[in-house]
């Protein structure tokens, strides 16, 4: 019971239906050759018995509840030296797995899901796929094309670098405790683009100055870019941030680095 009330106070729902748990391993596709996968907040395992019927993954979790730690310890014997616990957000993937590729799976908790997709997008040239349950009003928000008033700056950042796939929708009755909105799962899965044609970590910038402030036109939006006035008057800038696509965001970028003030 105390594991539940740690979960539920770090936004985390338990999954207690086994064909949904299977629905959600099924929809890893371990692009390239892939055989590492990485569990974020296994609980109690429910994914994770899944997971490890399938000989050809190698799976790991991280768990940073402790008791849940302690409970797979004991209950998953084939998890020896393969439980990280810790806290996501903070783990160096680069280092623990020596730079090899990885697929990402889990039943994500709520108020950190947006930042566990900010960890993937850091670690975009390892992690080739991730399959994540998450809230559905986030789920539609990354799947969103240009011209939706949910789609944001998560939605542009990981389009650049992933193709999203909107699996299925999940009620909530089968989480224990059940949350008070639908739940879904998506997969992201690496595209081709190893890298952008413009300065990528201006790229970031430019997409989140664009959005901060997006019921204004980009050349308001944009101006702490110092961007002189004849550089402003193409027509890209008379249109909002959520009317851009990547490609768009791509262009937009290298016409500021070219301009920008210093």
């Amino acid at each position: 019971m105390d594991s539940v009330k740690a979960k539920k106070h770090l936004g985390q729902h338990f999954l207690t239906d086994l064909n949904i748990a299977r629905n959600i391993v099924e929809a890893l596709r371990l692009p390239g050759g892939v055989r590492e996968v990485l569990e974020i907040g296994p609980g109690m395992g429910v994914l994770t018995q899944t997971l490890l019927q399938h000989l050809e993954y190698r799976t790991s979790v991280v768990e940073i509840d402790r008791e849940s730690v302690a409970y797979l310890g004991q209950h998953f014997p084939a998890l020896q030296g393969r439980i990280f616990s810790q806290d996501f957000l903070k783990m160096d993937l680069g280092q623990l797995y020596d730079g090899q590729p990885l697929s990402i799976i889990g039943n994500f908790p709520y108020n950190i899901s947006s930042q566990i997709y900010f960890q993937v997008l850091a670690h975009r040239h390892q992690v080739r796929e991730c399959v994540g349950m998450i809230q559905k009003e986030v789920a539609d928000r990354l799947a969103e094309g240009p011209g939706s008033k949910t789609y944001g700056i998560l939605s542009v950042l990981l389009q650049a670098f992933y193709d999203i796939d909107y699996l299925f929708t999940v009620p909530p009755h089968v989480f224990s405790p059940p949350p008070k909105v639908q739940s879904a799962v998506i997969r992201l899965t690496r595209n081709a683009t190893e890298r952008l044609d413009c300065d990528e970590k201006l790229f970031f910038q430019v997409v989140k100055q664009a959005f901060q402030t997006r019921r204004k036109t980009l050349r308001n939006a944009l101006k702490p870019f110092g961007l002189p006035a004849e550089a402003t008057t193409d027509a890209v800038f008379d249109k909002r941030a959520e009317q851009l696509g990547v490609a768009e965001f791509v262009e937009l970028t290298k016409h500021i680095d070219l301009h920008k003030a210093g």
